[in-house]
């Protein structure tokens, strides 16, 4: 039987029967390939929370201009702002397959048609006696454990001190830090950077005098320092030497725990030596590192969407093992399209590939959920990784396309080891053409005036650019034809969608790539705002 793969609102419309109002356009898509639309009106939105009496809120209901030109509204800013927020209400429904199947929201969504499972969770307060009923003969409910508290961390890049100094850092904020990198060398040992063991006694030290309980994490790697990562994972007695620097260290420096920032195994990364034992490798050394460091401390391991490549080149698809002795593994969920002509999103959020067009379905947040979990790495376990940064891209486009040619995160670094910084020029405010085909943090977005802040907390556009919504990836981007310039990045909204879809799927919590690059914290607070702290 034929299911709802994925619902998203692709447009809107206005009806002025019985009175003015706007009629939101739904696309549904089934599992068997058929798709249609549906047009709804915010009430229906708001009687359909109702009756599922859904925990998920919707976005609040402003007066919209009540002037009708001929297929559009005046205010078309809050009309979007509304289309975003109803979007992540349907998106959190339609994820969980148990609401999915609920009568109100198949009627809702005009497929009545399909079957109705009897399992289903958030039923309507009418139905609760009969439900109960029901669970009472067929099965036997147990109570869930009690979530942990979803974490908000960072990295700490050693070459961010000058941009944020460790005197300015608001502990209270962060569960947990990241410290940037260290990196393994020739000998399995570890290289530090000119300057770095005192910058992260430092960090240690403000974080603990803070009294805010953040712990602090050395990550071993990055896309620049993963040259030498096969050969100390491969024999034991390289894992051993590791091991032992590593536990000295945490020793040393009074750590919370290690972080395996390995770009990546059984892949080149940066052209690095790799090997097909490399993925079991990972796990002796895993077992070793946990045997020496106890249970109390972190393990975490930053990867990419996809599970770590096995034996035959192709990601595991049970690392259930591998759980046993980690904390977390860091999905980093940024990079998936790089600068190009035709650019697509950096971060996408929506699994089900939406719009049908991207070609990389498997690289947003949802799809990373699902893949790891199918693979038995529990969701507490998982961490959402949110970049603070987006691409500049020499392109005369006014939307993405979401199938452009990837960056392919094989070729290029997720967690590069040099921050970019927009070169001095006397360039007028919005030029950003020096950085065509680089990385651009969002406070240089700021900076260089192609955002303003509102005061309201949120950015729009500014001289010369107009921010656009990406609805198949649920991203922000910036475009201005006459400067053949669009920058894919994520904002407050964007965001606030990842960041409640963590929460709500059981996620381990979020961080970000990475702190230097925000502006004065308004894309972390809004990350805090969304976990519930």
């Amino acid at each position: 039987m034929s299911t709802i793969s994925s619902v998203f609102i692709v447009n809107h419309t206005t009806c002025s029967d019985p009175c003015p109002h706007i009629l939101y356009v739904i696309s549904v898509h089934r599992d068997d390939g058929s798709q249609y639309e549906v047009l709804r009106r915010y009430s229906e939105f708001v009687t359909l929370r109702e009756k599922l009496n859904a925990p998920f809120s919707l976005p609040p209901k402003r007066n919209l201009v009540s002037v009708v030109l001929p297929y559009k509204w005046i205010d078309d800013g809050l009309i979007n702002e509304r289309k975003r927020g109803l979007q992540l209400f349907l998106t959190l429904l339609i994820y969980d397959t148990k609401p999915r199947q609920h009568p109100d929201l198949l009627h809702f969504l005009d497929a009545s048609d399909l079957d109705y499972q009897e399992s289903m969770i958030w039923p309507p307060l009418s139905e609760m006696a009969s439900k109960e009923s029901l669970i009472s003969v067929k099965t036997t409910v147990r109570a869930p454990d009690t979530p942990p508290r979803p974490v908000a961390g960072s990295y700490y890049p050693s070459w961010a001190s000058d941009t944020i100094p460790i005197s300015k850092i608001d502990f209270s904020k962060f569960d947990i830090l990241f410290f940037a990198f260290v990196t393994p060398n020739g000998t399995a040992g570890i290289n530090w950077d000119e300057g770095s063991q005192e910058t992260l006694k430092k960090l240690v030290s403000g974080a603990r005098n803070s009294g805010q309980g953040t712990k602090i994490v050395l990550s071993v790697g990055g896309w620049s320092g993963s040259h030498w990562y096969s050969q100390a994972m491969s024999t034991e007695r390289n894992r051993s030497k590791l091991v032992k620097i590593l536990a000295e260290t945490v020793e040393s420096y009074s750590l919370d725990g290690i972080d395996i920032d390995w770009e990546y195994p059984n892949a080149p990364g940066a052209g690095n030596p790799h090997s097909s034992a490399d993925a079991g490798n990972l796990l002796d050394f895993f077992k070793m590192l946990r045997n020496t460091l106890g249970s109390s401390k972190i393990i975490s391991a930053a990867v990419t969407h996809l599970p770590w490549l096995g034996e035959n080149g192709q990601p595991l698809n049970n690392v259930a093992e591998y759980a046993k002795y980690m904390t977390y593994v860091n999905v980093m969920n940024y990079d998936v399209f790089g600068p190009s002509a035709h650019p697509g999103p950096n971060a996408p959020l929506d699994a089900g590939n939406l719009c049908g067009s991207s070609s990389q379905p498997q690289e947003t947040a949802q799809a990373a959920l699902a893949q790891w979990k199918s693979a038995g790495m529990p969701a507490s376990k998982i961490l959402l990784g949110l970049p603070l940064y987006g691409y500049v891209c020499k392109s005369s486009d006014k939307r993405l396309s979401g199938s452009s040619i990837p960056s392919s995160i094989f070729q290029h670094g997720a967690h590069p080891k040099f921050a970019n910084q927009l070169p001095h020029t006397s360039a007028p405010l919005g030029d950003l053409s020096a950085l065509w085909g680089q990385q651009i943090s969002f406070s240089q977005l700021v900076r260089s005036g192609a955002l303003v802040k509102k005061s309201d907390g949120t950015y729009i556009g500014a001289n010369g650019y107009t921010m656009g919504w990406d609805n198949c990836s649920d991203t922000p981007y910036l475009f201005n034809t006459s400067r053949t310039t669009v920058v894919t990045y994520d904002d407050t909204y964007s965001i606030a969608s990842k960041t409640a879809f963590a929460k709500q799927s059981g996620m381990g919590g979020c961080f970000t790539w990475s702190l230097d690059q925000d502006d004065e914290l308004a894309l972390h607070n809004v990350i805090l705002q969304n976990l519930v702290r």
